[in-house]
């Protein structure tokens, strides 16, 4: 999910590559493959980690949230409920991160995001349903709008933090005694893709205390030590405005 309504302003083309991609696996030439992204975006944040950690090209094509370019018809016509991120891999048009990260799964296997042991896929499909589910969609554009509209912007962001706080305090019970470098395990999976765009969000965006959460902080210190999700994060992407 990321944000809605309308604007008539041409989506703009840049090219991307997935960067610092080698430390994983070598690149795929897959020119055809396009992202819709926003920079800003968590759910776009996700599919750009994937990518990434596939090796996987792919052409950056960004879409402005704030200039409401998502209701441009050329990019309704990819998401017609007008979210990011959406993926174009030549005639196959998927949109919602959680489903084109299982696309990419069935369709690009090389570095697996989900585990064969039955525990360990649940528990990286739960972590990541938590994030897409309970956390993320109550801090999404449209609902921030009508808080503040409806209330103030001191409302909006004590709702934002409200709803991140209750969701880090499950994944912290979830994962506690958790030794692993990572949220599942040794590999990189599913839950990493889910949970660093939101911890990192969290604390850039929305002033999130991690402190009571050591588990989810130590695993955003992992992740930010990884090229893959250094080459993802919002200020690295070709729409991120200029310092």
């Amino acid at each position: 999910m990321a944000s809605d309504d309308s604007s008539n302003v041409p989506l703009q083309e840049l090219t991307g590559a997935a960067a610092a991609t080698a430390a994983v696996v070598p690149p795929v030439k897959s020119p055809k493959l396009k992202l819709y992204s926003f920079w800003r975006s968590s759910c776009s944040q996700r599919v750009r980690i994937a990518l990434n950690l596939k090796g996987l090209e792919y052409e950056y094509k960004p879409v402005n949230l704030l200039a409401n370019e998502q209701s441009d018809p050329e990019f309704e016509r990819l998401n017609p409920i007008k979210y990011v991120p959406a993926l174009v891999d030549g005639e196959t048009i998927v949109a919602d991160s959680f489903a084109i990260l299982l696309y990419l799964e069935d369709k690009y296997p090389q570095y697996p995001l989900l585990p064969q042991d039955p525990k360990k896929r649940a528990l990286n499909i739960q972590i990541a349903s938590i994030v897409g589910s309970s956390i993320q969609p109550l801090q999404n554009y449209p609902v921030w709008n009508f808080i503040e509209e409806k209330l103030d912007s001191n409302e909006a962001i004590k709702w934002t933090q409200h709803h991140i706080n209750r969701g880090f305090t499950a994944l912290e019970k979830l994962l506690k005694g958790c030794s692993t470098k990572y949220a599942t395990g040794n590999e990189i999976q599913l839950a990493d893709v889910f949970l660093e765009p939101q911890i990192y969000g969290g604390i850039k965006r929305f002033g999130i205390d991690m402190s009571v959460y050591p588990v989810l902080a130590r695993l955003h210190e992992a992740y930010l030590e990884h090229p893959v999700f250094l080459a993802a994060l919002p200020e690295k992407q070709p729409d991120a405005p200029s310092l």
